[in-house]
């Protein structure tokens, strides 16, 4: 069981500021990015106990932590509403905690079915040749799509399939933590339609 006490100190926000591309040096700090760190560094440890609670790792806390400070950069950035943005915070950060929830359950789901594939396969190791022509188109199809991503796009993707957490991305790319979400998001999609097509 883990132990909810005193989260990782980790309290490096990173945000993207307005016209920033954030090109290697340090950007100068805006009125509006020092605020939300100032809400961050009073919130972060409370989001953070709250988000474990749904069953989520620390590692996956902490990525969704610095998810709901981005949305929060891009909500007061757009002008919109600063009504009580405490609550605001915990629930985007309660939002974002039952759709990662349900990714982990979904992924131990694909686990569990691979197996009661791998059993089907073990009694009829060979595929149809329908199978295997459906196969083969459906691996052209993601394979195209992904060598038409962006090359930045393609660099996050590998990144986080070996293992890498954004901000860790983030740091090696030498971009905000904003495009690197934005970045899987758009070469995810994208791969899961070529993959269902």
């Amino acid at each position: 069981m883990m132990s909810m006490a005193e989260p990782p100190p980790e309290s490096a926000l990173r945000l993207p500021l307005p016209g920033s591309l954030e090109t290697g040096g340090e950007s100068p700090t805006c009125p509006l990015a020092e605020e939300v760190v100032s809400l961050f560094d009073q919130l972060r440890d409370r989001l953070l106990r709250y988000v474990i609670s749904f069953g989520l790792s620390v590692h996956d806390g902490e990525d969704i932590v610095q998810e709901v400070f981005l949305a929060l950069f891009r909500h007061l950035q757009q002008g919109k509403s600063r009504r009580n943005l405490r609550a605001w915070t915990f629930r985007v950060a309660h939002n974002l905690s039952l759709k990662r929830r349900s990714q982990v359950q979904a992924g131990f789901q694909h686990v569990a079915d691979e197996g009661i594939l791998l059993a089907d396969l073990v009694q009829d190791a060979n595929p149809s040749p329908e199978e295997q022509v459906v196969n083969r188109q459906r691996r052209q199809r993601v394979l195209a799509a992904l060598e038409a991503l962006p090359e930045q796009d393609r660099r996050c993707l590998v990144l986080r399939a070996e293992g890498l957490r954004y901000r860790e991305i983030a740091e090696v790319l030498d971009i905000s933590l904003g495009a690197v979400s934005l970045s899987l998001e758009r070469s995810l999609t994208r791969l899961a339609r070529a993959a269902q097509w």
